[in-house]
C-alpha cells in the first residue's frame, strides 16, 4: 500500500519539478539590470540583439549638425521586446532599445563613394519601458563608456522630443523599416508624427 503512494508521490514531484524548469526557460531574464542605486547596466550583449534601423546624419532640429565627421546610428532592441511587439504592435513593459552612434567615414580600403560605418562609437543612448520603476514608464541612459549609468533627468529635451514625435508608445518607429507596417496593421502606428 505505502509503495504505490510513494511512487505517486514522487511523480507528482517531478511533474512540479518538470513543470517549474519548463517555465522558467519560458520566461526570458529581463534585457535591463539595475545596480543597487539604481543605475543602469551597460548592455554588453546588445549588438546580439535585433537590429531595427540605421540612420545617416540624422537631425531632429533646425541648423546644422555641426560636426567634422558623418554620424551613423544603429538602433537595437531586446529580442523578447521585439517578440512581443510583432505580436501585438505595442512594446512590453520591459523593453530596451539601443542606439549606438558611431563615426561614419567616406575613404577606406576599396570604397569609393558613400558613407560607411567605422568602429569608432560615441557612447551608447538606451531607452527603456519599466512602468514600476519610471513615471512616464519610460526613461533615458547615456553611456560615455561600460560603467553603469544613471537616469537622464525627466527635464531633458529627449523626453518631451519622443513623446511630441514618437509614432509608436514615445518611440520612432516612423524610422524603423520592420517594425512599421507591424505597428500600421495594429493600429498602434501614429501616422501624424
Amino acid at each position: 500500500m505505502k509503495l504505490p503512494l510513494l511512487a505517486a508521490g514522487a511523480a507528482t514531484l517531478a511533474f512540479a519539478l518538470l513543470g517549474t524548469t519548463a517555465n522558467s526557460q519560458a520566461t526570458p531574464p529581463a534585457a535591463a539590470h539595475y545596480t543597487a542605486q539604481g543605475e543602469l547596466e551597460f548592455p554588453a550583449d546588445y549588438r546580439e540583439w535585433v537590429f531595427l534601423t540605421s540612420g545617416v546624419n540624422m537631425n531632429y532640429s533646425d541648423g546644422e549638425l555641426g560636426m567634422d565627421h558623418d554620424m551613423v546610428d544603429n538602433v537595437f532592441v531586446d529580442p523578447q521586446a521585439w517578440r512581443a511587439f510583432k505580436q501585438t504592435g505595442h512594446w512590453p513593459d520591459g523593453t530596451v532599445l539601443v542606439k549606438e552612434p558611431r563615426a561614419g567615414a567616406h575613404s577606406g580600403s576599396i570604397n569609393k563613394s558613400g558613407t560607411f560605418q567605422t568602429e569608432q562609437r560615441f557612447g551608447l543612448e538606451v531607452h527603456v519601458k519599466d512602468t514600476h520603476r519610471f513615471k512616464g514608464g519610460w526613461a533615458f541612459f547615456n553611456f560615455a563608456d561600460e560603467a553603469p549609468a544613471r537616469v537622464v533627468r525627466a527635464e531633458a529635451q529627449c523626453y518631451s522630443c519622443h513623446t511630441e514625435h514618437g509614432a509608436v508608445d514615445t518611440t520612432f518607429v516612423q524610422f524603423y523599416p520592420t517594425a512599421k507596417p507591424i505597428a500600421v496593421k495594429a493600429g498602434s502606428f501614429d501616422a501624424t508624427k
